[in-house]
């Protein structure tokens, strides 16, 4: 018997245990890739444009100020639009000893 895409369509809740993993990692550090000029950095490298009473931030490519990321805490909940990045690539945290 063939298998088809129904057979390994899971619900996004089973990606939870990854998930979780993935969003407590030290972000700055996260490597991302601009959509516009392909250049690969370190968020904690790239331009941030925020002001004290501002609701968030946005971070921009420090090679070509394409607009990475938004950032916006406001109600209770945080909204992040990656639409500038290619990808974020993130290294797993040592394991404790």
């Amino acid at each position: 018997m063939a298998m088809d895409e129904t057979h390994m369509r899971l619900d996004g809740n089973a990606a939870a245990g990854m998930l979780q993993e993935l969003f407590v990692h030290e972000t700055t550090t996260t490597r991302a890739a601009c959509a516009v000029c392909g250049r690969v950095a370190e968020l904690g490298a790239q331009h941030l444009y925020m002001h004290p009473r501002a609701p968030g931030a946005v971070i921009r490519c420090n090679t070509c100020s394409n607009l990475l990321m938004v950032v916006v805490h406001a109600g209770g909940r945080y909204r992040v639009g990656v639409q500038g990045c290619l990808w974020l690539e993130m290294e797993e945290p040592a394991a404790s000893a």
